[in-house]
């Protein structure tokens, strides 16, 4: 899935799951939506000869979704058509720090070649510590995206935050949600289009520097030289053999003794000495900004161009949830099957059938449950490991069943969890089921505070938990 057929599908996601009560698309609009992806889906592989896929499917529906909504709603027709800040930035930052670079030299001396040139040696000086930092920052074990960066991230994968004015509220709620679901989704991609762009002006600022050197040293006679209060002329030599010591290495250019430096002073070498010596600078120096500065960055560039455009034709969308298990299934695909796994918690018929509306919630109205015989408390990780078979391939979601009223224990439900986690070949559903906890209590806050312990161990395990009440089927996140 590419990323214009995910954004499109992330943004019809958003707006029928916020849109609860169908404001916004009614039932015959999705049944609409339904049939004629199918029929369109069915149309689109016979043409390229392959059976049709859930992605055909997806495309489809979306399509027909944001066309119909578009139609009603000319404010939401502008916000799909609205592109994310990236695209304008992509080209008019290279294009403005090649500008930048090439008037770098209206600050100095248009006339002379500075020896210790304060805009040449900040430039390379600087890329030098951005790569020092970029080494330092991939031996940090699970180093993020910084504060800032993740802010200019968020902000460049949606665009403007403003929302267009005329539209219903649930709209503008489905939009919003799109806006946070989209930018957490497309980080990673809009992480490397940002880095290229960046690399990539890094490269232009210097190629407009050493493009302004030559272009200014055709029209003038550049004078060499070096001045400075504290460094006398063994210390500038050093200096300019560490620096420029790789492009002497590697080309063969004219290098430079104590005796040239000492002879360039600005209180001695006014003469023709100076004059004369301007054009080996100028080469070692753009020698030196084509190495160390336009090179590197250029190769940064192409590598985070090179997965931006990977994850661009393979958008990362995890078409396992709920949602688009239960579009898969009215695509006419497989049966689901959620397997459930209860821990110390014995059902009985009336929670049995609600664990099969539990099923159709998640995985569509023609899935299947398997209910795997309740395993006992304390029960070893391993003997679990053999009786729940975590990577069997049939099984579309695992589920592991606790019941709300037990206190979850590190040493039994903790281990129980975290083994299956572990050895799961997909990641593990919790379901809470609360039943047993309403009839004891009615005590609202009681009940928030079970929850609440229930969903922080969940998760200090590895795993997110959906509470369910399987007399009353009806599943929340975080028992919302």
């Amino acid at each position: 899935m590419n990323e214009q057929l995910a954004r499109e599908v992330v943004l019809v996601k958003a707006i029928e799951t916020t849109d609860t009560k169908h404001e916004i698309l009614s039932d015959d609009d999705r049944r609409y939506a339904n049939r004629t992806a199918r029929e369109l889906a069915q149309w689109q592989a016979s043409e390229t000869g392959s059976p049709a896929t859930s992605d055909h499917f997806l495309q489809q529906r979306s399509e027909q979704i944001i066309k119909k909504l578009s139609q009603r709603h000319p404010a939401f027709a502008s916000f799909a058509r609205r592109s994310t800040g990236l695209h304008g930035l992509s080209w008019l930052l290279p294009l403005l720090a090649l500008a930048l670079g090439a008037g770098l030299d209206r600050i100095t001396d248009p006339h002379r070649v500075d020896l210790l040139s304060a805009p040449l040696l900040a430039i390379i000086g600087w890329n030098l510590l951005v790569y020092v930092v970029m080494l330092i920052w991939l031996c940090i074990p699970k180093a993020g995206m910084t504060r800032v960066r993740a802010a200019w991230v968020r902000r460049l994968s949606v665009g403007s935050a403003a929302m267009p004015r005329k539209m219903p509220h649930a709209l503008s709620a489905g939009l919003f949600a799109f806006m946070a679901e989209w930018a957490q989704l497309s980080a990673k991609l809009n992480a490397a289009r940002l880095s290229r762009t960046i690399h990539l002006s890094a490269a232009m600022f210097a190629l407009g520097a050493l493009g302004s050197l030559y272009a200014r040293g055709v029209l003038s006679q550049y004078g060499a030289g070096w001045e400075s209060t504290f460094l006398d002329a063994g210390q500038v030599h050093q200096i300019l053999s560490l620096l420029f010591w790789p492009v002497l290495t590697l080309f063969p250019l004219q290098g430079f003794t104590l005796a040239d430096i000492e002879a360039l002073h600005f209180s001695v070498g006014q003469g023709a000495a100076a004059a004369a010596g301007g054009a080996r600078w100028v080469h070692l120096y753009g020698a030196t900004l084509l190495l160390l500065v336009v090179v590197p960055r250029l190769l940064f560039a192409l590598i985070a161009g090179t997965r931006a455009s990977w994850l661009a034709r393979r958008f990362p969308l995890d078409t396992q949830q709920p949602y688009f298990r239960q579009l898969s299934d009215t695509a006419g695909g497989e049966p689901g099957l959620l397997r459930v796994l209860p821990y110390s918690f014995t059902l009985d018929e009336a929670r049995s059938q609600g664990l099969e509306c539990v099923a159709a919630t998640l995985l569509g109205e023609r899935a299947r449950v398997q209910l795997a015989p309740s395993l006992a408390y304390g029960t070893e990780p391993a003997q679990v490991l053999d009786k729940a078979d975590a990577r069997d391939p049939a099984a579309t979601i695992t589920a592991v069943l606790f019941n709300l009223a037990a206190t979850p224990e590190k040493e039994n439900h903790g281990a129980f969890l975290a083994a299956m986690v572990k050895a799961a070949a997909r990641p593990v559903t919790v379901l809470i089921d609360d039943s047993a906890f309403l009839a004891r209590t009615t005590d609202p806050q009681r009940l928030r505070e079970r929850i609440e312990l229930w969903r922080e161990f969940c998760i200090f395990h590895g795993a997110e938990p959906t509470i369910v009440n399987l007399l009353a089927p009806a599943p929340t996140q975080e028992g919302a």
